[in-house]
């Protein structure tokens, strides 16, 4: 269980194919504090821990993960949202996110804000996912508040920490990003249907 407040960036260093699995190796200023088989959420992608040397960490993705990801078009070099998973009895300053990808979406608009920026993304609400307004989603891992729902698209504001201390730097119009819906909105939508 993990809050979608990012701990730090990570880097990806190697990505290694082994028949359908991936094995990633990441560098991160949070590998010593790691050990073997604790879950790290990589964008928000609960992975475990499966190696660690020096500063770099590995973990592996199965098929299924890579599919329903965006995995698929991590390249090295990249840097990744990391967070560890939730301590019991800490506080939930974000929400609660299990690290279970619910699908992708893209990036399609980005705005600046006086200081803070709006993005804007699209995803295939063919899938029944839904986002509501002043509700939470969580997109690369991050923790953030819905604005503007629509039935395929919604924004977010971000401000300059998080701009600054998450991979939102980096996104372009088209990068593709892992969301979750949030856990409370997908249990209304499937008790009550999508309306």
């Amino acid at each position: 269980m993990f809050t979608g407040i990012i701990e730090t960036l990570g880097r990806v260093q190697e990505i290694q194919k082994d028949q359908e699995n991936v094995h990633i190796r990441v560098a991160s200023s949070i590998t010593g504090e790691l050990k073997i088989d604790q879950s790290v959420a990589h964008n928000g992608v609960c992975l475990t821990v499966v190696a660690i040397k020096d500063n770099t960490y590995t973990v592996t993705a199965i098929a299924e993960t890579i599919n329903k990801t965006n995995l698929s078009h991590w390249k090295v070099g990249d840097t990744v949202n990391l967070e560890r998973a939730m301590k019991l009895g800490d506080r939930l300053d974000g929400h609660i996110v299990q690290g279970h990808v619910d699908q992708t979406g893209t990036c399609i608009a980005i705005e600046e804000a006086g200081g803070s920026w709006h993005y804007t993304f699209e995803y295939d609400s063919a899938a029944n996912n839904i986002t509501i307004e002043k509700g939470s989603i969580t997109v690369n891992g991050v923790s953030l508040t819905v604005v503007n729902s629509k039935q395929n698209q919604f924004s977010v504001a971000i401000i300059p920490y998080t701009y600054e201390h998450t991979n939102f730097n980096a996104f372009q119009i088209g990068t593709v990003i892992n969301l979750e819906f949030d856990v409370i909105g997908k249990y209304v939508s499937r008790l009550y249907g999508n309306r």
